[in-house]
């Protein structure tokens, strides 16, 4: 009786000692695992205001950028490099990777930063703010890029002159892979406001970006040599393109643009230089234009120097409100006062197709479809395209030249004969 009383005192307490074993192990497990995902989800803050930024709007700040960013590209995981609230004065930089142990970084650009306007500072064709060679950028955080250009447009020569030397671009990206570029304003660039040159899987969203209209080539944002590009639900007014894609450029989607002022959204210009890339798979769709000198528009210079390609492209769902030339192909695109007569543009436009565009024209040719005549455009489609005009006047017209465009469903203006 005794015996079999104390075998069952032993069953309860060696139920009793492993119940706490295993609980204790759980705990111990579950405090890893803890450990483990903040190990993995944690990410060095550098704040710029530790390397002796003042923010104060006097004070040259470059320095302390650029070891700040220096400390945030040489950690190990992810960085966060911090611009607290201030107004930051700053010359040209530049933030260059690679970062090689970093998996992504993140600037948190909550200050307002204004640019110098000593034009000797900068090289030419160089950006202002600068990125580099890296990969897995995020630039966000509602801050304000100020290019003070009021001061150097009076020395910008493109307008006139073929070789001219490149104001400073607000916000560079070049050589760039995984670029995520959110809530961001760029305002009074000296040139174009945000360029990419050679980046890949770039996705740009909540832009704005701000400069008069008279304000010389400052292109809202320009896309070359780059891919998989996505820019979306951004407001820009400006005094030249609100977005120019430029040559070597591939899959690139633009959506829900707010366009006004400025030229609009334009492929080109293209067949400037020498051995161009090809424009394919781009998509403009969902967007509106406001008293835009263009709106959707194809350029490309005469006598190319090379041969290339624009193919595979959509504009799409696109509203203009007293826009000028709404609908536009120029292959013989001249920006100068005059342009003597040149061979006809060797860059050839097919598979081009203009979907659902509707609105207002300031101008009496709405669609002017002027192609080259060495290499006549392939593939024009226009479907439902219905454009008034802004005065209330009569149906505003169209003009074709070197294409046979092919026409589906609503067409205002009426084809070309």
């Amino acid at each position: 009786m005794n015996t079999e009383l104390d075998s069952k005192l032993l069953l309860v307490l060696f139920i009793i000692c492993f119940s706490d074993a295993f609980a204790g192990a759980s705990r111990t497990m579950i405090a890893q695992v803890k450990n483990i995902h903040y190990k993995e989800t944690s990410s060095l803050l550098v704040n710029v205001k530790d390397f002796g930024a003042r923010a104060d709007g006097r004070t040259d700040d470059s320095k302390a950028l650029k070891a700040a960013w220096k400390e945030a590209c040489e950690t190990t995981g992810a960085a966060t490099l911090l611009v607290p609230h201030g107004t930051y004065l700053i010359g040209p930089i530049k933030f260059a990777g690679p970062c090689k142990n970093v998996s992504n970084i993140t600037v948190q650009m909550k200050g307002y930063l204004i640019a110098s306007t000593n034009l000797s500072e900068y090289r030419s064709g160089a950006g202002w703010v600068e990125f580099g060679g890296v990969e897995g950028l995020t630039l966000t955080g509602g801050g304000t890029f100020d290019g003070r250009g009021a001061k150097a447009w009076p020395y910008n020569g493109c307008p006139t002159h073929f070789n001219c030397k490149l104001l400073p671009t607000n916000v560079k990206f070049v050589a760039m892979k995984r670029t995520i570029v959110r809530r961001i304003t760029s305002v009074n660039s000296k040139s174009f406001h945000i360029a990419l040159v050679e980046c890949k899987n770039f996705r740009g969203s909540k832009i704005k970006i701000s400069a008069p209209a008279n304000s010389p080539n400052t292109d809202g944002i320009h896309i070359e040599r780059s891919s998989s590009v996505d820019v979306s639900r951004s407001h820009i007014g400006t005094g030249d393109d609100c977005i120019s894609v430029g040559q070597g450029n591939s899959e690139v989607t633009i959506a829900s643009i707010t366009c006004g002022p400025g030229h609009g959204i334009s492929v080109g210009s293209l067949g400037r230089y020498p051995n161009e890339g090809d424009v394919r798979g781009l998509v403009v769709k969902d967007s509106t234009m406001t008293g835009t000198m263009n709106g959707v528009r194809i350029k490309t210079w005469a006598n190319s120097p090379g041969s290339s390609a624009a193919t595979n492209m959509t504009f799409e769902n696109i509203i203009m409100n007293n826009v000028s030339n709404p609908i536009i192909i120029d292959q013989a695109y001249c920006p100068f006062t005059s342009c003597p007569t040149k061979p006809p543009s060797r860059v050839k436009l097919s598979d081009i197709y203009f979907k659902n565009i509707r609105g207002t024209s300031s101008s009496a040719v709405a669609v002017a479809l002027e192609c080259s005549k060495g290499i006549p455009c392939q593939n024009i489609y226009l479907e439902n395209v219905h454009l008034d005009l802004s005065s209330g006047e009569k149906q505003p017209t169209s003009s074709c030249k070197n294409v046979e465009a092919k026409y589906i469903g609503t067409q205002v203006p009426p084809p070309c004969a």
